[in-house]
Protein backbone atom coordinates (compact mmCIF):
# COMPACT_ATOMS: atom_id res chain seq x y z
CA UNK A 1 0.00 0.00 0.00
CA UNK A 2 2.85 2.13 1.22
CA UNK A 3 4.44 1.95 -2.40
CA UNK A 4 0.94 2.36 -4.48
CA UNK A 5 0.74 5.96 -2.25
CA UNK A 6 4.41 6.61 -3.16
CA UNK A 7 4.01 5.85 -7.16
CA UNK A 8 0.25 7.34 -6.94
CA UNK A 9 2.24 10.58 -5.92
CA UNK A 10 5.26 10.28 -7.93
CA UNK A 11 2.66 10.10 -10.80
CA UNK A 12 0.35 13.40 -9.66
CA UNK A 13 4.06 15.36 -9.34
CA UNK A 14 5.18 14.61 -12.71
CA UNK A 15 2.03 15.38 -14.25
CA UNK A 16 1.29 18.24 -12.18
CA UNK A 17 4.52 19.69 -12.15
CA UNK A 18 6.52 22.32 -14.11
CA UNK A 19 9.03 20.84 -16.98
CA UNK A 20 11.46 23.12 -15.24
CA UNK A 21 10.82 21.16 -11.68
CA UNK A 22 10.46 17.42 -13.41
CA UNK A 23 12.82 17.02 -16.46
CA UNK A 24 12.78 13.00 -17.37
CA UNK A 25 15.19 13.64 -20.17
CA UNK A 26 17.35 14.44 -17.24
CA UNK A 27 17.33 11.22 -15.99
CA UNK A 28 19.51 8.44 -16.65
CA UNK A 29 18.81 5.13 -17.83
CA UNK A 30 18.43 3.49 -14.72
CA UNK A 31 15.82 6.06 -13.56
CA UNK A 32 14.03 6.19 -16.29
CA UNK A 33 13.16 2.32 -16.62
CA UNK A 34 12.31 2.12 -12.83
CA UNK A 35 9.91 5.19 -13.21
CA UNK A 36 8.32 3.34 -16.28
CA UNK A 37 7.82 0.54 -14.09
CA UNK A 38 6.34 2.40 -11.50
CA UNK A 39 3.75 3.91 -13.78
CA UNK A 40 3.18 0.64 -15.87
CA UNK A 41 2.41 -0.87 -12.15
CA UNK A 42 0.39 1.76 -11.26
CA UNK A 43 -1.71 1.72 -14.50
CA UNK A 44 -2.01 -2.31 -14.33
CA UNK A 45 -3.47 -2.25 -10.95
CA UNK A 46 -5.60 0.87 -11.25
CA UNK A 47 -6.46 0.48 -15.03
CA UNK A 48 -9.54 2.74 -14.35
CA UNK A 49 -7.40 5.94 -14.45
CA UNK A 50 -6.99 5.08 -18.27
CA UNK A 51 -10.81 4.80 -18.76
CA UNK A 52 -11.36 7.95 -17.10
CA UNK A 53 -8.75 9.62 -18.95
CA UNK A 54 -10.14 8.87 -21.95
CA UNK A 55 -13.04 9.89 -20.78
CA UNK A 56 -12.09 13.25 -19.95
CA UNK A 57 -10.33 13.54 -23.09
CA UNK A 58 -13.84 13.07 -25.26
CA UNK A 59 -15.66 15.26 -23.25
CA UNK A 60 -13.23 17.87 -24.00
CA UNK A 61 -13.09 16.60 -27.56
CA UNK A 62 -16.63 16.86 -27.94
CA UNK A 63 -17.28 20.17 -26.14
CA UNK A 64 -14.56 22.13 -28.76
CA UNK A 65 -16.55 20.64 -31.44
CA UNK A 66 -19.70 22.21 -30.04
CA UNK A 67 -18.19 25.76 -29.55
CA UNK A 68 -16.52 25.06 -33.18
CA UNK A 69 -19.79 24.79 -34.65
CA UNK A 70 -21.63 27.55 -32.79
CA UNK A 71 -18.95 29.98 -34.15
CA UNK A 72 -19.37 28.32 -37.59
CA UNK A 73 -23.27 29.17 -37.13
CA UNK A 74 -22.97 32.52 -36.09
CA UNK A 75 -19.81 33.15 -39.19
CA UNK A 76 -22.54 31.76 -41.52
CA UNK A 77 -25.94 33.11 -40.11
CA UNK A 78 -26.75 35.39 -43.22
CA UNK A 79 -26.23 32.42 -45.81
CA UNK A 80 -27.64 29.74 -43.12
CA UNK A 81 -30.88 31.53 -42.49
CA UNK A 82 -31.74 34.11 -44.89
CA UNK A 83 -29.97 32.58 -48.52
CA UNK A 84 -32.68 34.30 -50.05
CA UNK A 85 -33.73 31.23 -52.23
CA UNK A 86 -34.15 28.14 -49.89
CA UNK A 87 -37.68 27.13 -49.21
CA UNK A 88 -39.30 28.25 -46.31
CA UNK A 89 -41.82 26.29 -44.37
CA UNK A 90 -43.82 26.06 -40.92
CA UNK A 91 -44.27 29.47 -39.07
CA UNK A 92 -42.34 32.46 -41.01
CA UNK A 93 -42.63 34.76 -37.71
CA UNK A 94 -41.20 31.89 -35.69
CA UNK A 95 -39.06 32.55 -32.51
CA UNK A 96 -36.97 29.11 -33.46
CA UNK A 97 -35.54 28.44 -37.01
CA UNK A 98 -34.77 24.89 -37.88
CA UNK A 99 -32.73 24.56 -41.02
CA UNK A 100 -32.35 21.01 -42.67
CA UNK A 101 -29.77 19.84 -45.12
CA UNK A 102 -31.34 16.56 -46.90
CA UNK A 103 -30.57 14.26 -49.75
CA UNK A 104 -33.37 12.82 -51.27
CA UNK A 105 -31.91 9.12 -51.48
CA UNK A 106 -30.97 9.49 -47.77
CA UNK A 107 -33.03 6.80 -45.49
CA UNK A 108 -32.23 8.87 -42.23
CA UNK A 109 -33.59 11.89 -44.02
CA UNK A 110 -36.55 9.93 -45.00
CA UNK A 111 -37.18 9.18 -41.26
CA UNK A 112 -36.58 12.48 -40.25
CA UNK A 113 -38.92 13.89 -42.95
CA UNK A 114 -41.84 12.08 -40.46
CA UNK A 115 -40.30 13.79 -37.21
CA UNK A 116 -39.71 17.53 -38.44
CA UNK A 117 -43.79 17.18 -39.91
CA UNK A 118 -44.74 15.97 -36.14
CA UNK A 119 -42.53 18.61 -34.76
CA UNK A 120 -44.12 21.81 -36.66
CA UNK A 121 -47.78 20.25 -36.41
CA UNK A 122 -46.98 20.34 -32.45
CA UNK A 123 -45.19 23.42 -32.60
CA UNK A 124 -46.63 26.51 -34.20
CA UNK A 125 -43.91 28.79 -33.38
CA UNK A 126 -40.79 27.15 -35.83
CA UNK A 127 -39.56 28.31 -38.95
CA UNK A 128 -38.14 25.54 -41.18
CA UNK A 129 -35.67 26.12 -43.88
CA UNK A 130 -34.76 23.24 -46.48
CA UNK A 131 -31.60 23.42 -47.96
CA UNK A 132 -31.20 20.74 -51.06
CA UNK A 133 -27.81 19.00 -50.60
CA UNK A 134 -27.55 15.83 -52.70
CA UNK A 135 -24.79 14.00 -51.76
CA UNK A 136 -25.44 10.27 -53.04
CA UNK A 137 -25.14 10.43 -56.62
CA UNK A 138 -26.58 10.81 -59.49
CA UNK A 139 -30.02 10.00 -58.26
CA UNK A 140 -29.90 12.08 -55.85
CA UNK A 141 -28.59 14.88 -57.86
CA UNK A 142 -31.54 14.32 -60.38
CA UNK A 143 -33.86 14.87 -57.55
CA UNK A 144 -33.16 17.65 -55.72
CA UNK A 145 -32.77 19.45 -59.66
CA UNK A 146 -36.10 18.26 -60.07
CA UNK A 147 -37.78 19.86 -56.53
CA UNK A 148 -35.40 23.24 -57.11
CA UNK A 149 -36.79 23.73 -60.69
CA UNK A 150 -40.43 22.99 -59.81
CA UNK A 151 -39.79 25.66 -56.61
CA UNK A 152 -38.40 28.31 -59.22
CA UNK A 153 -40.66 27.33 -62.01
CA UNK A 154 -44.02 27.06 -60.15
CA UNK A 155 -43.47 28.27 -56.23
CA UNK A 156 -43.26 27.42 -53.13
CA UNK A 157 -46.64 25.60 -52.72
CA UNK A 158 -46.18 23.29 -55.59
CA UNK A 159 -42.39 22.78 -54.35
CA UNK A 160 -43.37 21.64 -51.32
CA UNK A 161 -46.03 19.10 -52.96
CA UNK A 162 -43.02 17.61 -55.14
CA UNK A 163 -40.43 17.71 -52.10
CA UNK A 164 -43.14 15.85 -50.00
CA UNK A 165 -43.84 13.06 -52.35
CA UNK A 166 -39.72 12.83 -53.44
CA UNK A 167 -38.85 12.18 -50.11
CA UNK A 168 -40.59 8.79 -50.17
CA UNK A 169 -40.37 8.06 -53.90
CA UNK A 170 -38.24 4.79 -54.77
CA UNK A 171 -37.87 4.84 -57.95
CA UNK A 172 -35.08 5.54 -60.55
CA UNK A 173 -36.16 9.49 -60.85
CA UNK A 174 -35.57 9.47 -64.65
CA UNK A 175 -37.24 12.25 -67.21
CA UNK A 176 -40.41 9.95 -67.73
CA UNK A 177 -41.15 9.01 -63.88
CA UNK A 178 -40.30 12.86 -63.10
CA UNK A 179 -42.52 14.13 -65.94
CA UNK A 180 -45.66 11.67 -64.60
CA UNK A 181 -45.00 12.96 -60.62
CA UNK A 182 -45.21 16.43 -61.93
CA UNK A 183 -48.31 15.96 -64.06
CA UNK A 184 -49.71 13.99 -61.28
CA UNK A 185 -49.68 17.25 -58.96
CA UNK A 186 -51.10 18.84 -61.55
CA UNK A 187 -47.66 20.59 -62.66
CA UNK A 188 -46.32 20.79 -66.03
CA UNK A 189 -44.00 18.46 -66.04
CA UNK A 190 -42.47 19.07 -69.45
CA UNK A 191 -41.79 23.00 -68.17
CA UNK A 192 -39.89 21.48 -65.04
CA UNK A 193 -37.96 19.20 -66.77
CA UNK A 194 -36.63 21.63 -69.44
CA UNK A 195 -35.79 23.97 -66.49
CA UNK A 196 -33.64 21.31 -64.51
CA UNK A 197 -30.37 21.58 -66.53
CA UNK A 198 -31.04 25.23 -65.93
CA UNK A 199 -28.06 27.60 -64.72
CA UNK A 200 -30.10 28.82 -62.05
CA UNK A 201 -30.92 25.47 -60.70
CA UNK A 202 -26.96 25.02 -61.02
CA UNK A 203 -26.24 27.91 -58.73
CA UNK A 204 -28.39 27.64 -55.81
CA UNK A 205 -27.37 23.70 -55.53
CA UNK A 206 -23.91 25.23 -55.86
CA UNK A 207 -24.42 27.80 -53.12
CA UNK A 208 -25.68 25.06 -50.98
CA UNK A 209 -22.38 22.76 -51.10
CA UNK A 210 -19.96 25.98 -50.69
CA UNK A 211 -22.24 26.55 -47.25
CA UNK A 212 -22.27 22.97 -46.61
CA UNK A 213 -18.57 23.26 -47.04
CA UNK A 214 -17.99 26.27 -45.04
CA UNK A 215 -19.88 24.07 -42.09
CA UNK A 216 -18.16 21.09 -42.29
CA UNK A 217 -21.09 19.29 -42.87
CA UNK A 218 -20.64 16.13 -45.17
CA UNK A 219 -23.62 13.55 -44.42
CA UNK A 220 -27.31 14.19 -44.30
CA UNK A 221 -29.50 15.20 -42.68
CA UNK A 222 -27.68 17.99 -40.90
CA UNK A 223 -29.48 20.74 -38.83
CA UNK A 224 -29.35 23.81 -37.83
CA UNK A 225 -31.30 24.06 -34.55
CA UNK A 226 -31.40 28.49 -33.44
CA UNK A 227 -27.45 28.15 -32.81
CA UNK A 228 -26.62 24.76 -32.65
CA UNK A 229 -25.68 22.62 -35.33
CA UNK A 230 -26.78 18.94 -35.17
CA UNK A 231 -25.31 16.52 -37.17
CA UNK A 232 -27.23 13.35 -38.41
CA UNK A 233 -30.43 12.06 -37.50
CA UNK A 234 -32.36 13.40 -34.57
CA UNK A 235 -35.72 11.89 -32.52
CA UNK A 236 -38.13 14.32 -32.12
CA UNK A 237 -37.66 13.93 -28.40
CA UNK A 238 -34.62 15.43 -28.95
CA UNK A 239 -35.60 17.70 -31.31
CA UNK A 240 -37.85 19.39 -28.83
CA UNK A 241 -35.24 18.97 -26.04
CA UNK A 242 -32.86 20.78 -28.49
CA UNK A 243 -35.63 23.98 -29.13
CA UNK A 244 -36.46 23.72 -25.27
CA UNK A 245 -32.51 25.07 -24.91
CA UNK A 246 -32.38 27.47 -27.45
CA UNK A 247 -35.84 29.39 -25.79
CA UNK A 248 -34.00 28.95 -22.76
Amino acid sequence: MKRLLATTSLIVAALSAPVHAFDVSAMTDAERAAFSAEVRAYLMANPQVIMDSVQQMETQQADQAAQDDLALVSTNAEAIFNDGYSWVGGNPEGDITVVEFLDYRCGYCRKAHDEVAALLKNDGNIKLIVKEFPILGEASTASSRFTVATKQIAGDEAYKSVHDAMITFGGDPSERALTRLADSLGLDGVAIIAHMGSDDVTKEIAQTRELAQRLNVRGTPTFVMGGQLVRGYVPLDAMKQIIGEERG
